[in-house]
């Protein structure tokens, strides 16, 4: 046996620190990413979308969190006798308000993530 190694104690393996070390980094690392994308999540949540639908006889805004924050519909477009248009118009108007919030939020993940995709996020 060496000098100073006691019975059934195996050297050693240098690499194992630098393997630990790796993963610390790695692990520091993706919690700055957490940190920043639930940042940026945040930031998304703030920002609010105004989309219109027939020529602008309905607004609507949509926030960051997909919520309907407001919708307005013009008198002109108020028809009794076509009420299926207006409705037509209104989803029409949302959907694209969450098409608008969906595609930020898709822009400003990959800004962060430089393009790969990561499990799990939107």
């Amino acid at each position: 046996m060496g000098k100073g190694m006691k019975a059934g104690k195996k050297p050693g393996n240098p690499n194992k620190a630098l393997m630990r070390k790796g993963q610390t980094d790695q692990i520091r690392q993706f919690q700055a990413m957490q940190k920043r994308m639930d940042e940026m999540q945040a930031e998304i949540e703030e920002k609010e979308v105004e989309t219109t639908a027939g020529g602008g006889a309905v607004k609507v805004k949509v926030n960051g969190k997909k919520e309907l924050v407001s919708l307005e519909i013009s008198p002109d477009a108020l028809d009794p006798d076509d009420v299926e248009m207006l409705q037509d118009l209104i989803v029409v108007a949302v959907n694209e308000g969450l098409r608008q919030i969906e595609e930020i939020s898709k822009n400003e993940m990959e800004k962060l993530t430089g393009g790969l995709s990561v499990p799990g996020l939107l």
